[in-house]
């Protein structure tokens, strides 16, 4: 081992560094060991950092790849999971529009008595989404699995049929509401034919094919005057583009039913309503301005007479809804291929008892404890329709439907959801 005498010792023999060269050098030497030492340590912890953001970087993606991300294996995972029937001849069902008012309550009820229920929403602004999220978070403690995208994305539809073989079919995504078609026609457009005919292409392409049931809507009767509204009455003279898409679903579907062998149930909604409902109903609108003590506008029709609906609560529609799928035959068709007549039907699901919005607002009144501020117009050109009246006779006779609400007892619960998901207590209610 040399000592450090032995650094003294001159590189060529015989010469001897003079004392002052010597200190100056060592110095100098030692600065520069000194220098490119921190230089080299410098240059190898940025290497490691580098080789370790890398690595955190490559095991983030991984870890979204097989925990969240759509088309991942956790995600796979969680599909086939959310899918598993757990009843005797039980169902396993897409339901579109998951998120939404009757898309939550549909999944809740089948998923409550053993079937497999994989959701599908695309959590658009057309209303606040925190209500959305607010129901998704509500399936999602019923193990019920939510798939985020648009019916219209064809290869995510694919990929969802690759994954589950689908025995039905539950339809409810759509653009809603018949005034907002005037600021945005587009979206009808995209979202209730276009994006209809994206899943029936799906559907039609999967194998086994699913059976549909799928909502269309009152809106269809438009300016008849005939009541109460049979399916088989005229439904040619809609009075919105909302109606107007709803009636063109109507016959996309019975196309795809005839050429297919696609086994289809349409549904016509009248004014469903109930907790978790729609902020842009009238009965949820005039439930907020009332406890804001805002004004509520309510609308009459010809001849100051007030308009009318057929409104019917949500528990008796999922009660439909239900023995829709109950009730539908399986889809004939295979490979795209037709193979022998398949079940087409068109039912109407509402109460058989019209309420004029007067009389609904005195009921918002009495369970809120609170007087409207009402301000009382003509019904202006905006696609509304004077008066609705379901007869439900077939869909009695086919599903044994019976609604078993009236408005009184549905408001009530609706109020009683209202002041609590919203935090009011029924003394702050009280002005």
């Amino acid at each position: 081992m040399r000592g450090l005498e032995e650094e003294f010792i001159p590189s060529t023999p015989g010469k001897l560094k003079d004392k002052t060269y010597y200190s100056v050098n060592r110095q100098f030497h030692r600065c520069f060991t000194s220098t490119s030492t921190m230089f080299l340590w410098a240059l190898f912890l940025i290497a490691l950092t580098a080789s370790y953001l890398s690595f955190q970087s490559f095991m983030d993606s991984g870890t979204r790849y097989l925990s969240s991300t759509r088309g991942s294996l956790q995600w796979e995972k969680q599909v086939r999971d959310s899918a598993q029937i757990h009843r005797v001849n039980g169902m396993s069902v897409l339901v579109t529009g998951a998120a939404g008012f009757v898309g939550s309550h549909v999944s809740i009820a089948l998923k409550k008595r053993g079937d497999g229920v994989v959701g599908l929403d695309n959590f658009n602004n057309y209303y606040d989404p925190s209500l959305k999220k607010a129901r998704k978070n509500l399936l999602n403690s019923q193990n019920i699995f939510i798939v985020e995208g648009d019916i219209n994305d064809m290869r995510m539809l694919a990929k969802l049929f690759d994954i589950v073989a689908f025995t039905h079919v539950m339809h409810l995504a759509a653009q809603a509401g018949v005034r907002y078609a005037m600021e945005n026609p587009q979206s009808y457009v995209h979202s209730n034919i276009a994006g209809l005919v994206t899943l029936l292409e799906a559907c039609k392409n999967a194998n086994p094919q699913p059976a549909i049931v799928w909502a269309s809507s009152s809106s269809v009767y438009g300016l008849n005057e005939k009541v109460p509204f049979s399916e088989s009455d005229r439904t040619d003279q809609p009075a919105s583009l909302y109606a107007a898409t709803k009636k063109a679903g109507e016959e996309i579907t019975h196309t795809y039913n005839h050429i297919y062998g696609l086994s289809i149930t349409g549904l016509r909604f009248f004014t469903v309503y109930g907790p978790w409902g729609r902020p842009d109903m009238a009965y949820f609108s005039f439930t907020r301005n009332i406890l804001q003590g805002k004004p509520i506008t309510v609308y009459r029709g010809k001849n100051r007479v007030d308009l009318a609906r057929d409104f019917t609560y949500i528990d008796d529609v999922v009660k439909g809804c239900v023995g829709s799928l109950d009730t539908a035959g399986k889809s004939t068709g295979s490979g795209g291929k037709k193979r022998g007549p398949a079940l087409y039907r068109i039912f109407n699901l509402g109460n058989t008892s019209p309420v004029t919005v007067p009389m609904m607002v005195g009921m918002l009144e009495k369970h809120l404890k609170v007087k409207a501020k009402k301000h009382v117009l003509d019904m202006p050109g905006n696609g509304d329709v004077p008066f609705t009246h379901a007869n439900i006779s077939f869909a009695r006779k086919e599903l044994g439907y019976k609604p078993t609400t009236d408005l009184q007892t549905g408001l009530r619960k609706f109020v009683r959801w209202y002041l609590s998901y919203y935090g009011y207590s029924q003394e702050k209610s009280v002005k």
